[in-house]
């Protein structure tokens, strides 16, 4: 549908119009707007057909107030005899140049939430490079370790098979070596075998007696020799012994001991048994038992010192703290009674409401409670999952510098929990807490 085109009034031929005078509610071109009067009365407009909508359609005059009580435009008459007479009405510029100032506040509002928007996007972006690139340099690294342990594998293979091939030569060698020998005083025996069924078979008695004297002494020897072939016997399988699998049990755990040990140090993990209950923080009804990786609530009363360091609930903290790199430990928990485990500053409050781990700004946990694995900071509580999901072992992973805390379910497929982001600005130490429960650091 073609736009209508408004004209000028006074031209007498059709010239398109370039403004309309709301006040004189004419339309103007150029020409005849350059000699129309300037005074602030006449509103100039972009060109309107019709004005039929700025109009009082009760007195047909033209809207010139703004009734806020009715939310309704009116005119001047409506003002001194309509029924908007003893309403709250202003000038309609100066209700615009109100509404103006709300809409340049509301706009700059608007404004800066969209640049946030688009800082925010260009933040994803960056982080989505960073993550892909990332991905590249992970990819390679993990690539690169699993080859080196294919390697590694495969020369501990080939070792410990060659050591199986070695053994099985040296015991053939020295088999094949009896066998040899047995097979000589076979032969030997056989003959001397032959030689007296002869004797036995003839009948002249001078020829028995001459042939067989040189065997009178064999008999007395074959006697006394029958014992000691039976123990050349016992010390022959003796030697020749089996498979020393002893051997090689402790080549294959020596071997997979190094390449693991040394699969760690690529990694630049710690070692989870460096992670120690240390006793002096320890709450008056928690016992850290036996090598301090046990730490089990008691219901009587734990007779210790009373120090700043101790905690007034059943909570304890590692000896060790961390201050930079990458570490990681596991706890065993308990599906029954309740557990926090994670970490905090030395700072933290150790008495009082704010003392329990989570539920400041100086601590972050994974807990259980009531069948309900949450986590915790600052005491906003995110629940995980209930009970029908097992937790059973927890791995936690510490990046100092990423300021990263990160929590698994080592299930079977290990299950990713949950992630913290900070900046960490104290060292931190490893925190457990427990009620009618316990916790176990794996070594």
């Amino acid at each position: 549908m073609a736009e209508t085109v408004v004209v000028c009034t006074y031209c007498v031929s059709p010239v398109p119009a370039a403004k309309t005078c709301l006040l004189c509610e004419v339309s103007l071109c150029d020409d005849h707007l350059r000699a129309h009067s300037k005074s602030v009365e006449h509103i100039l407009h972009e060109p309107a057909s019709t004005l039929a909508n700025r109009r009082c359609p009760i007195h047909n005059k033209n809207l010139k107030y703004c009734c806020s009580d009715d939310a309704a435009y009116i005119c001047v008459t409506c003002c001194l005899d309509g029924d908007h007479r003893e309403h709250h009405v202003e000038p309609l510029f100066e209700a615009a140049k109100k509404l103006k100032e709300n809409l340049t506040n509301i706009l700059g509002k608007l404004i800066k939430k969209k640049e946030e928007a688009e800082n925010e996007i260009r933040s994803l972006h960056l982080q989505k490079t960073r993550i892909q690139d990332n991905h590249v340099c992970v990819t390679e690294q993990v690539t690169v370790l699993f080859q080196d342990l294919r390697k590694q594998l495969t020369f501990l293979e080939n070792q410990v098979l060659n050591d199986i091939s070695k053994q099985v030569q040296q015991i053939s060698d020295v088999v094949s070596e009896h066998i040899q020998q047995l097979e000589k005083m076979k032969d030997e025996l056989y003959s001397k075998t032959c030689h007296i069924e002869e004797l036995c078979n003839m009948t002249d008695p001078l020829t028995v007696l001459q042939g067989g004297k040189t065997y009178s002494a064999d008999l007395c020897d074959t006697n006394v020799e029958s014992n000691d072939t039976e123990q050349r016997h016992g010390e022959m399988f003796q030697c020749v012994g089996d498979l020393d699998k002893g051997l090689i049990s402790v080549t294959l755990h020596k071997g997979l001991s190094d390449i693991l040990i040394g699969a760690k140090e690529k990694l630049n993990v710690q070692k989870p048994s460096d992670i120690l209950f240390d006793v002096k923080t320890a709450g008056k009804f928690l016992d850290v038992l036996g090598d301090l990786k046990i730490a089990k609530s008691s219901e009587k009363k734990v007779n210790r010192p009373k120090i700043s360091e101790r905690f007034q609930y059943s909570q304890v903290l590692s000896t060790s703290s961390f201050s930079l790199g990458q570490h990681y430990w596991e706890v065993e928990t308990c599906e029954s009674g309740n557990w926090r485990v994670g970490i905090c500053y030395p700072s933290m409050d150790r008495k009082g409401e704010k003392s329990y781990i989570g539920d400041n700004n100086k601590s972050w946990c994974l807990g259980w409670c009531d069948g309900v694995c949450s986590v915790m900071h600052n005491k906003k509580v995110t629940d995980l999952f209930r009970k029908s999901a097992s937790c059973k072992t927890v791995g936690i992973y510490l990046d100092y510098e990423a300021g990263q805390l990160s929590f698994y379910a080592l299930c079977n497929p290990i299950r990713h929990l949950h992630t913290f982001t900070a900046t960490f600005t104290e060292p931190v130490h490893a925190a457990f807490g427990v009620w009618n429960s316990y916790l176990r650091i794996n070594n």
